[in-house]
């Protein structure tokens, strides 16, 4: 049997550890965490110091198991899980189980930490343990319990105030602020407009231009020239003063250079993986995930990556050696700096992971590989690999030179480039930018003297308007969550996979637009819970739990302190703030016909608009907004004009009277009692008779293919989606495969109808029909003996911290 039991969190982190410490060592996966907060109220007691009350997570009940087994049978317990906050509770979860179950009597548990999957990683790890470190599992617990208690104080009261179903979160709010403040900044944003002017010239058959920035000898301002007039007269005065030459003022050549980025962080990998592969950071960090536990090389499974969750970009000696080798080889020693390149870490905590995300070899390029990779493994690692190899490579070199033209007296163009005279780590990698399309490194001009004079070409102008602020991508929210401070490397991907589920906000085109429940939730927020949607208070709040990490404070009376105020402002906010107040219902006018208001509101399935209020005797009348439309802009006119429906189009043939309106399932036509649903080319603000009549005729040649045969007793014989059918509206039966329906007597089709199982209802319960005669009296239901009472679950005793701390980082 193993002397040693190794836990780590996932199977296939698991096969690759297990093939690197042979057969005194049994390693097996816990699944992720193993317990966690009871899922309803009272999970946390601040009244007993925040006494946390946890249960085994039902899906992982058979891993613990598995784990306790296994333990019977070893004499010494090793926890490997994910070096952070998140693995070290789980670890100290996982030690709670056992200890209760008696198993740690007498064997040793030893906490073991690496930050790649490498055999020399892991068996350095196993012999250095150290003990579960009592700090980062109280600034877990406490994050946790923060997040439980905002979640279950806070939601309950969205769903009273505004709909059911919404929740919020103490980092999800901040972001979904950010989003919906940036949407209010491009909705006040003016345009104005302004204009350029661009002079064409040539020199040894090599045409380039320059960008007016002086006229009359007053140097521009972007709006100097702000419309098509001011443009024509610049336009007319260059050409006159010129006298269709220009002449070399100034040149002025420059040497830059231009330095790597560091390697990746967590931060850093999601935003640049988002820029030039489009992936979500959800996507980034499950890919990641995948070539930090294993891949097959042909071998056995190899660890590719360090692990993926740090924010630190610092990388260790031995990498820079492997690094520096492998450059001098594949590049030459000129392609490396003097000494290795040093970048410090921003992030105010680097206890978590000590090293940037890289590669754990160099020698493992993405050549090499490739054939063992999956599509988004092949690009991602190349990310990865390129990013970490740049890094530690000499700067690129340009050459850059500014030509200022004169067109006349006071009249200055100026002509810009660049040449790269040394690519150094460009050759290897570029950094992707966020909002802007990447400048190209290469403008080269033409040799030229200054007095030189040059042919003026022609004079281009062209009118600009200049643009509000983009909408966040994922890489600049993530970007922007990291300057704030809001969240941690391991929560930026579920934040927004969060702000999305709630449908808080939509992601189009690769950038977030808030809907507009994410509006009213981030409005009532905002406005009646500011501290706890500040920027800066939940920044501070992520400091103080770093501060737990490290052992300078203690979760206790940070959660005291937090929750003092804040429950506090939940009570104060559940009786002062109407349902009114909290929906942002916004009057737009008067209706003309009964004179009463109109408003926009949010309801239970979006937002719409109503006519009149819930105390008038006649019940006031809605609408749904159209899609594209918005609670915040949607006019008065537009409002009245969602109450043409249902629209009378007119009438058939046979005279049935035809009209468009939108039901529970969608927008249709209806034609006497019977409807044909729209799609998504046709509206039912804008279709026609002609159009409508279209779609009834196609509906009614459908309906006549589909009858095969009408008793005229409700039993029927139909064509279906597959094949011939035989239902009386509870059952329907199968047509046998030797006889054609329409064959079918009505007998026949009686007796198959009875051998048919009744149909079954949307939740599985079979469709109520008309009671028959009973042919025989039903025996009596037997008794069923009341189930045995589980024992109630054991609460957990409030949470002691670990016997030993842990000495050093």
């Amino acid at each position: 049997m193993s002397k040693n039991l190794l836990i780590v969190e996932s199977p296939a982190k698991a096969r690759t550890i297990n093939k690197y410490l042979g057969k005194d060592f049994e390693v097996l996966a816990s699944y992720g965490h193993v317990r966690d907060l009871v899922p309803r109220e009272g999970a946390v007691d601040p009244a007993h110091g925040f006494r946390m009350n946890y249960e085994i997570i039902d899906r992982n009940q058979k891993h613990v198991d598995a784990i306790a087994r296994a333990l019977k049978k070893a004499d010494t317990l090793y926890l490997a899980t994910d070096p952070d906050r998140e693995g070290e509770a789980i670890s100290w979860h996982l030690v709670e189980i056992l200890r209760e179950r008696g198993l740690l009597d007498g064997k040793p548990v030893h906490r073991v930490v690496f930050h790649e999957i490498t055999s020399r990683a892991v068996k350095e790890a196993i012999e250095h343990p150290r003990e579960i470190s009592a700090e980062l599992v109280d600034a877990q617990q406490a994050r946790r319990a923060l997040d439980y208690l905002v979640g279950f104080n806070l939601s309950p009261l969205l769903w009273k105030k505004i709909r059911r179903g919404l929740s919020a979160g103490r980092v999800q709010s901040p972001a979904l602020r950010m989003i919906a403040e940036r949407e209010e900044e491009i909705e006040r944003f003016v345009r104005r407009e302004y204009w350029t002017l661009d002079a064409h010239t040539l020199k040894g058959g090599q045409l380039f231009s320059a960008r007016l920035i002086a006229l009359g000898g007053k140097k521009l301002d972007q709006f100097d020239i702000g419309d098509e007039t001011a443009a024509e007269s610049a336009h007319n005065r260059i050409l006159a003063a010129a006298q269709g030459r220009l002449v070399v003022e100034r040149i002025e050549r420059k040497q830059r250079k231009r330095n790597p980025s560091p390697p990746f962080t967590t931060s850093t990998l999601q935003q640049e993986a988002s820029r030039k592969l489009g992936f979500s950071a959800s996507r980034t960090m499950r890919v990641a995930q995948q070539l930090y536990e294993g891949v097959d090389l042909g071998q056995g499974p190899v660890g590719l990556i360090t692990y993926m969750r740090t924010d630190s970009v610092t990388l260790s000696n031995d990498a820079l050696g492997d690094l520096r080798k492998f450059i001098a080889a594949r590049f030459g020693k000129e392609a490396l700096p003097p000494a290795p390149r040093i970048y410090k870490t921003k992030a105010k905590n680097a206890q978590e992971a000590h090293e940037a995300v890289r590669p754990t070899e160099a020698a493992h390029s993405p050549e090499a590989v490739r054939k063992y990779l999956a599509a988004d493994q092949v690009k991602l690692y190349d990310l990865i690999w390129k990013r970490t190899v740049a890094s530690q490579m000499n700067h690129a070199t340009l050459d850059t030179v500014a030509i200022d033209l004169s067109a006349g007296e006071g009249n200055l163009f100026r002509a810009n480039g660049s040449h790269v005279v040394d690519p150094g780590f460009m050759a290897v990698y570029r950094e992707g930018t966020d909002d802007a399309q990447e400048e190209s490194d290469e403008r080269l001009l033409p040799g030229l003297e200054e007095g030189e004079s040059l042919p003026l070409k022609a004079v281009e102008q062209e009118q600009h308007f200049t643009e509000p602020p983009p909408r966040f991508s994922e890489a600049s929210l993530v970007k922007a969550l990291e300057e704030y401070g809001i969240g941690r490397p391991s929560t930026y991907a579920n934040i927004i996979s969060t702000l999305v589920a709630r449908e808080y906000v939509t992601l189009e085109s690769r950038r977030f637009t808030p809907t507009d429940v994410g509006r009213i939730v981030n409005s009532f927020l905002t406005q009646h819970f500011t501290d706890y949607v500040d920027y800066d208070f939940t920044a501070k709040l992520e400091d103080e739990l770093d501060e737990i990490s490290r052992g300078e404070k203690d979760w206790v009376p940070v959660m005291q302190g937090f929750w003092d105020g804040f429950s506090r402002l939940v009570t104060e906010k559940e009786a002062s703030v109407s349902r009114e107040e909290a929906m942002r219902a916004r009057e737009l006018g008067t209706d003309p016909k009964s004179g009463k208001p109109v408003s926009v509101r949010m309801g239970r399935y979006g937002p719409f608009v109503q006519i009149g209020t819930k105390d008038d005797e006649e019940k006031p009348r809605f609408a749904s907004l159209r899609p594209g439309q918005k609670m915040d802009s949607v006019s008065f006119d537009e409002a009245m004009a969602l109450f043409q429906l249902p629209r009378d189009l007119g009438a058939t043939e046979d005279g049935e009277p035809v009209s468009a309106s939108i039901g529970r399932f969608g927008p249709y036509v209806k034609y006497g009692s019977r409807y044909v649903s729209l799609g998504k080319e046709d509206d039912p603000y804008t279709v026609n008779l002609e159009r409508a009549l279209e779609l009834i005729a196609a509906k009614r040649e459908l309906d006549a293919n589909r009858l095969i045969r009408d008793f005229g007793d409700g039993v029927q014989i139909l064509n279906g989606r597959y094949g011939p059918y035989i239902t009386d509206g509870s059952r329907n039966a199968r047509i046998p495969k030797d006889r054609e329906p329409d064959s079918l007597t009505h007998e026949e089709c009686l007796a198959l109808i009875a051998q048919a199982p009744e149909r079954k209802g949307r939740r599985g319960t079979a469709k109520k029909k008309a009671a028959a005669p009973a042919e025989k009296k039903a025996a009596p239901k037997k008794k069923v003996a009341p189930k045995k009472k589980s024992a109630p679950k054991k609460k957990a005793a409030p949470r002691k911290k670990a016997a030993v701390r842990k000495k050093s980082a």
